[in-house]
């Protein structure tokens, strides 16, 4: 199906709208230059709605709204999982790991491991990141982009690769942090709005016009498997999400690794303007996740009643895109491509500054901070670059790709969560400790993955994690203390305001009912 006229100009408008606005808030003030506080950190000028809106945004791509749909059209609403425990495990963060990490001013993740470890664990966690941000998240966001603008617009599906790689470089290439960051306030509302009325012409078309209410109903009547929470053994894709093993265990690990140490979404909250304006940023992001699936999960579920039999579960919510009238469907088309390049933005703006301020500007310690901000923009198009190069073949035969994120991120996720976790509250872990999980994150897994192939993923960073946790503990043990600053790091101040606390009850109230009626 090709876009109208008036879809093309809707389009078109937004495209132009965004570079405009991402050009306009990147400007600097006559006699100042850029320098990386400002490309990395936007200067630490972020508010609590520009740091909410732009967690969402970062979080929020092809591979939630595609490869979600395309797991809500597979499995159903229990992949929803992610996103409301998300919401608990950000007002987690919020609380205890956030005022860790301001209290020392880091740039980056990696940095925070320098001043807790040594520098050997700085790079080797920053050269584990760009790995994952380039092979892995990047080529994800890239193909399934591609996929959704070939389905809509029959866009070639190279040719859509170099429109999303050019479009984000276009408007987050100058200004960095702050260009992404403001704009993706633009993009989340155009997400939300996009995405329900999505949501609610297809349930009024499953109850042939007679409401959301009655569709919602319909769907759970005619299709009530896919309205299991819990999945249990004999589900065909319990291996996806293994019953109650994922709801304890391991979506836990990978939640803590996503939200609490992961460079391009705690980006946003070290560019804060304060402790309070990140935790209010942090708790909007936490009250937005409780919607999501809404957004994300509900229309997979839809397809597979008004599409049953496609090929493979991502084409789902292109599909649905297909049945929006003209005008509309340009609305929803700019929403998605909105999610999909504020996520390359972020994605290479975080590249960029664990290159540039974890690896190259300790061996070039002395250049200009000119210099540090053009080595990033060249390292975020580069990343761009790569990435494009490498999406087909890596994720060109995959039928879920949220699922084949999930998995391989799974391969480091559970030594860094260790690290950080021990780091923050165990005096006693040492470097040692640290390297020994990070490395036996992957060993580990990768010996499960060729051993034990059947096991569900979410099993294997179970184990992975009691493993690299077992590493952790008896090296650092074992092994003669190397660095004074596990005795040195000062403590953080954990007290946060009446509205967070009342905003995290209020947060974990709602999830509780949710799993209560679904179970």
């Amino acid at each position: 199906m090709n876009l109208s006229t008036l879809d093309i100009g809707i389009f078109v408008a937004y495209v132009v709208g965004l570079i405009l606005i991402a050009t306009l808030v990147s400007r600097e003030k006559v006699g100042h230059e850029k320098d990386t506080k400002d490309y990395f950190l936007a200067g630490n000028s972020l508010t609590w709605w520009a740091i909410g809106a732009s967690l969402i945004a970062a979080n929020i791509s092809a591979e939630q709204i595609i490869g979600m749909s395309g797991s809500g059209y597979a499995l159903g609403l229990g992949i929803a999982s992610y996103e409301w425990l998300a919401a608990i495990t950000l007002m987690i963060v919020g609380k205890f790991f956030l005022p860790i990490f301001l209290k020392h001013r880091i740039y980056t993740m990696p940095q925070y491991l320098e001043s807790r470890y040594n520098h050997d664990v700085r790079l080797v966690m920053a050269i584990f990141w760009i790995g994952v941000y380039i092979f892995v998240n990047l080529t994800s966001v890239l193909w399934l982009g591609s996929l959704a603008i070939n389905t809509v617009a029959g866009v070639d599906i190279f040719y859509g690769l170099l429109f999303l790689g050019a479009f984000a470089a276009a408007y987050s290439l100058y200004g960095g942090l702050k260009a992404v960051a403001f704009t993706d306030i633009i993009q989340v509302v155009l997400l939300v709005i996009g995405g329900l009325y999505l949501s609610y012409t297809t349930l009024n078309m499953i109850s042939d016009g007679n409401g959301v209410i009655a569709g919602f109903v319909s769907l759970t009547e005619t299709a009530p498997e896919k309205f299991d929470m819990i999945l249990s053994k004999d589900n065909p894709y319990y291996k996806d999400l293994p019953g109650i093993t994922a709801l304890i265990g391991a979506v836990w690990v990978l939640h803590f690794g996503y939200w609490g140490f992961n460079q391009f979404i705690i980006q946003r909250a070290l560019a804060a303007k304060s402790i309070q304006e990140a935790q209010k940023g942090i708790a909007f992001a936490a009250v937005l996740k409780v919607i999501m699936p809404i957004i994300v999960v509900l229309p997979g579920i839809a397809a597979f009643s008004l599409f049953p039999g496609l090929d493979t579960s991502d084409q789902a919510y292109p599909q649905l895109m297909t049945l929006m009238p003209a005008g509309m469907l340009g609305l929803v088309f700019a929403a998605l491509v909105a999610a999909i390049v504020s996520s390359l933005g972020s994605m290479t703006n975080s590249i960029s500054t664990i290159f540039t301020m974890d690896i190259y500007s300790y061996y070039k310690p002395e250049k200009s901070q000119h210099h540090y901000v053009l080595v990033g923009r060249l390292v975020s198009f580069s990343s761009l670059i790569i990435a494009m190069i490498a999406a087909k073949p890596l994720l060109g035969n995959f039928d879920q790709a949220f699922q084949y994120i999930q998995e391989y991120t799974g391969f480091f996720t559970p030594g860094i969560v260790v690290i950080f976790l021990l780091g923050m509250f165990w005096n006693r872990t040492t470097p040692a400790g640290a390297l020994a999980a990070a490395i036996g994150s992957f060993v580990a897994s990768v010996v499960f993955k060729v051993l034990w192939p059947t096991v569900p993923f979410l099993d294997r960073m179970n184990f992975v994690f009691f493993i690299c946790l077992g590493l952790a503990v008896l090296t650092s043990l074992m092994v003669k203390e190397e660095s004074d600053q596990v005795h040195t790091m000062e403590k953080a101040d954990f007290h946060t305001l009446k509205s967070y606390n009342i905003v995290a009850v209020a947060v974990l109230i709602v999830i509780s009912v949710i799993y209560i009626t679904w179970w």
